[in-house]
């Protein structure tokens, strides 16, 4: 029997050659809709975000909400409300600015970002605060937490009491630093509403989540919040990400007698995240100095 010999067949080559090309448009093609699918699985709203709103801090009037209470991982945002237990002990003189923290191994093993605090010194309440406020400290947000309620837990079941005598209908925290933990979510509406009792009752707390950069043990780290420099009367206040969550913002802006609190959660990149919420903080005052207008 006579053996075929590949490469000397013309009619072989053009059968090998089409049987290629085929089974390499066939696996792009899985790869194609393998990608697309994880790309819907993960796409939020318009692919934008998983849920948006607007509202007037003064009137706690809502201008525009987006699936605002889907529930979604807070991310760092969580730490806004770790701030509003730290600025109210501070508020009832239990604490103060210049109260040496020791920093405990648990606070130094903390991941995610971090001011590089070194285990067993001591910093003050201040820095720390100026730590959690501007580079979204996870090391600082477990040292301020184990020294106003003396351990974690304690603070976590704090954190939740307050989001309760607050109206934060349906979050649920589980650290003082948002790190991924199951169960641990929030809203939109939610994290506004917390927002808006937080300005109210601690405004001095905006001179530093307006702080563009910080600088501790010779390491200089920017704040996150790229509103503070693209959007004029941007004044806060916390950026967050986490993979199961996406990039998330808690922002405030004022312009005239006009102050605006716009929540954004789950966009894809922070690129999305900063465009959409200047979108929303623009529709937010156009829509407010309208009605003023109006009423006037």
């Amino acid at each position: 029997m006579r053996k075929l010999k590949i490469g000397k067949d013309p009619m072989i080559d053009r059968r090998l050659l089409i049987f290629t090309l085929i089974l390499s448009i066939l696996v792009l093609s899985l790869s194609e809709d393998a990608t697309a699918a994880r790309s819907r699985r993960h796409k939020a709203p318009g692919e934008k975000y998983r849920s948006a709103i607007v509202m007037d801090a003064d009137k706690g009037q809502i201008l525009y909400a987006e699936n605002a209470d889907r529930p979604v991982p807070p991310a760092s945002v969580a730490k806004v409300l770790s701030l509003y237990l730290v600025y109210e002990a501070l508020d009832e003189g239990r604490v103060n600015l210049q109260d040496k923290v020791r920093v405990s191994n648990k606070a130094w093993r903390t991941k995610g970002s971090r001011m590089f605090l070194e285990p067993g010194s001591e910093a003050t309440l201040d820095v720390l605060i100026r730590g959690v406020c501007v580079v979204s400290a996870n090391d600082a947000s477990v040292a301020l937490a184990e020294y106003i309620a003396g351990d974690i837990d304690t603070f976590v079941d704090r954190m939740n009491a307050k989001a309760r005598q607050l109206g934060m209908l349906h979050s649920r925290f589980k650290n003082p630093h948002g790190l991924p933990a199951k169960g641990q979510t929030t809203t939109a509406r939610d994290i506004a509403t917390l927002s808006r009792d937080y300005l109210r009752r601690f405004p001095q707390s905006l001179q530093n989540h307006s702080t563009q950069s910080l600088t501790y043990h010779n390491i200089t780290q920017h704040n996150h919040n790229l509103l503070l420099t693209r959007y004029p009367g941007t004044d806060g206040i916390k950026t967050g990400f986490v993979h199961s969550s996406g990039y998330n913002l808690a922002a405030t802006a004022v312009q005239g007698n006009t102050r605006l609190i716009a929540v954004v959660l789950g966009s894809r990149t922070p690129g999305i995240r900063l465009r959409e919420t200047i979108r929303l903080l623009d529709e937010g005052f156009s829509k407010a100095h309208k009605e003023t207008t109006t009423k006037g």
